[in-house]
């Protein structure tokens, strides 16, 4: 069988996966601060490092397996469905209207596949499934907070590519300044960032989510308010999403859903109370056991096709 490669494209990491079909026969992960790149230098400049290293990274994956035959990428950002290109990306400021699969296609001499980073894990999960659901939302809990959709076996992008963009619903009216240019987004909150600055508002302290995590696991009380307002913010963004895409299926991953025994009982009863009542107990929300690999699955098995 031919082997495929796919990629998830963070803001800290790159991780690579060579799969034999739904089977992961490898995986790296490659240092690659990207969100620090674009803060540093201009657009151009941070789009030169940022293909270097992809592409540097996808040579060293083809020496130890030359039979790879496609490559797909879960980029985090707005991808034009019409021209394949990155209209945007919130968490990687200066970044618009790159054209990755290209500029990438001319550096390895090999055909690329772009995709949203949780559309790509969407479809991953989605292929992972032991009795594939007709419709199957995921949310991502990462740096940000991605959305997908799969809906009769396909990833819905929208005609824009922003569909499932349910990070940037906003919650709060005039809240947190986000990388999309508005005020308030969930991922500001329900993100690992916006852990972080939940935290450091009630505390001056700047420590990762993984930090403030362990100190809710040891009672503090500033870091177990940051995660339940994680929690909430999260269950109000899916509650209106429900209402218009009636799913019965949720799935959460994402390196942030390791946390989730702090944000859950936050999350149910506010998702519980924002739901419209015929919807309440019918909602399925698992967290992911792909072991944050679906993204890299998906891309992988969307680049085949």
């Amino acid at each position: 069988m031919a082997l495929s490669i796919g990629i998830d494209v963070g803001g800290t990491n790159l991780r690579i996966g060579v799969f034999s079909g739904l089977q992961a026969i490898d995986e790296l992960r490659f240092q690659a601060d990207f969100s620090q790149i674009c803060k540093e230098n201009s657009a151009g400049d941070a789009w030169q490092k940022i293909l270097d290293v992809i592409a540097n990274a996808i040579q060293s994956v083809l020496v130890k397996h030359p039979d790879v035959q496609t490559i797909g990428i879960g980029f985090p950002g707005f991808i034009d469905p019409k021209t394949h290109t990155i209209a945007q990306s919130p968490n990687l400021p200066g970044l618009k209207n790159m054209h990755l699969a290209a500029d990438l296609s001319a550096k390895i001499s090999k055909k690329v596949m772009i995709e949203n980073d949780a559309n790509a894990a969407a479809y991953g999960e989605y292929c992972l499934a032991a009795k594939p659901p007709e419709g199957l939302i995921y949310l991502g809990l990462g740096t940000g907070v991605g959305g997908g959709l799969v809906i009769n076996g396909k990833p819905f992008k929208g005609q824009h590519g922003t569909a499932m963009e349910a990070g940037h619903i906003i919650i709060e009216a005039n809240g947190r300044l986000c990388g999309c240019g508005n005020q308030g987004c969930m991922e500001q909150y329900a993100s690992a960032s916006g852990v972080a600055i939940s935290y450091y508002n009630k505390t001056q302290q700047q420590l990762s989510a993984h930090e403030i995590a362990e100190l809710a696991h040891q009672g503090d009380k500033n870091a177990l308010d940051a995660y339940y307002t994680a929690g909430e913010s999260l269950a109000i963004a899916l509650a209106h999403i429900l209402k218009v895409i009636d799913v019965p299926n949720v799935t959460i991953g994402g390196g942030m859903s390791q946390a989730w025994p702090l944000m859950q009982a936050a999350f149910d009863a506010q998702l519980n109370a924002d739901l419209i009542p015929v919807l309440r107990g019918k909602i399925q929300v698992n967290i992911s056991s792909a072991d944050d690999t679906a993204g890299m699955l998906g891309a992988a098995m969307l680049s085949l096709d």
